[in-house]
């Protein structure tokens, strides 16, 4: 049975303004003052004598708070502090926690396991970003997309961000080959369940699987395509090809199965889409992220899987 402050602190964090950096500061900070302080509290004691700033709020506060966490990013580099609305938020903050304590006593541990779960979603929720720079190989350009990713990942552990965006762009790619509506597209999470499906691609008599940790059990499954008759092809990190290429080997498969890494089997393809010609590039990656944003917006719920060209 939910607790009686759930649903408020729930309706309360989904009103407009309570969801950026600068109001989930606030409510951190508010309360860890509740923890430390106890309820109620009193809003005049929690602003300065300005009232235009709510008082102790800044980066270090806040910072201090996430690192009982494990989260070493920051949050806002001011903490919050210098938001106009930052008062406001706080405000509203103490009386809701205030009523909420006069009604039965608030579990405020688990109030803050609240906000920190939102400031994850607030560190992992910014689509990842292509710099499209004339200047850059495309094996780099690859390479940070799969950076970015591990960083997200790093940040709000148990997410699987890496092995989402691999998939989406091989699948992104294979729509380009092949043709619009021509492929059977699943959600990250669809692909790691048990299900009937010979791999994460099915393209002719070919199967393509897409992993960012080459393990037995993905090469147990190259083996199941082979003696169906099929063509497995595995994709995977660079610094991973080590691995998949040994498990291959100790699995008999060497010569038998295809395994590429994810900047190769994209970079080649982008060259002669773009006929080799750098001028033609800029356009064509344009083209190719909109179709994996498509992807994304159809088969996944995080919006922050998206790539935004910069």
């Amino acid at each position: 049975m939910a607790e009686h402050w759930e649903v408020p602190i729930h309706g309360f964090a989904e009103e407009k303004g309570r969801k950026g950096k600068g109001a989930l500061s606030v409510f951190l900070f508010v309360t860890d003052k509740a923890r430390s302080e106890g309820l109620p509290l009193d809003p005049s004691d929690l602003v300065t004598d300005g009232g235009g700033q709510v008082r102790g709020l800044g980066v270090r506060a806040v910072q201090n708070i996430l690192a009982r966490h494990d989260i070493q990013a920051v949050l806002a580099k001011e903490g919050g502090r210098t938001s106009r609305n930052s008062p406001r938020n706080m405000k509203a903050y103490v009386r809701l926690l205030n009523r909420l304590d006069r009604e039965a006593p608030v579990d405020l541990d688990r109030v803050e396991e609240f906000w920190i779960g939102r400031v994850r979603l607030f560190l992992a929720g910014k689509p990842f970003k292509l710099r499209l720079d004339a200047r850059s190989s495309l094996r780099s350009v690859v390479q940070d997309l799969v950076l970015q990713a591990e960083r997200k990942q790093q940040k709000a552990p148990g997410r699987t961000d890496v092995g989402a965006v691999l998939q989406h762009l091989v699948g992104a790619k294979l729509e380009r080959a092949m043709g619009r509506g021509r492929l059977v597209h699943h959600s990250y999470s669809t692909a790691d369940a048990a299900t009937a499906r010979r791999g994460d691609f099915e393209v002719g008599d070919t199967v393509v699987h897409v992993t960012a940790a080459p393990s037995e059990s993905v090469i147990r499954e190259c083996r199941a395509n082979l003696e169906a008759g099929r063509h497995p092809v595995l994709v995977t990190l660079s610094s991973r090809m080590p691995v998949a290429l040994g498990l291959s080997d100790q699995a008999g498969l060497a010569g038998r199965l295809d395994v590429f890494d994810i900047e190769q089997f994209l970079g080649l393809n982008i060259y002669e889409w773009t006929e080799f010609r750098s001028e033609n590039r800029r356009s064509l990656l344009r083209k190719f992220v909109k179709c994996y944003n498509q992807i994304v917006g159809e088969v996944e719920t995080d919006p922050s899987l998206r790539i935004e060209v910069k």
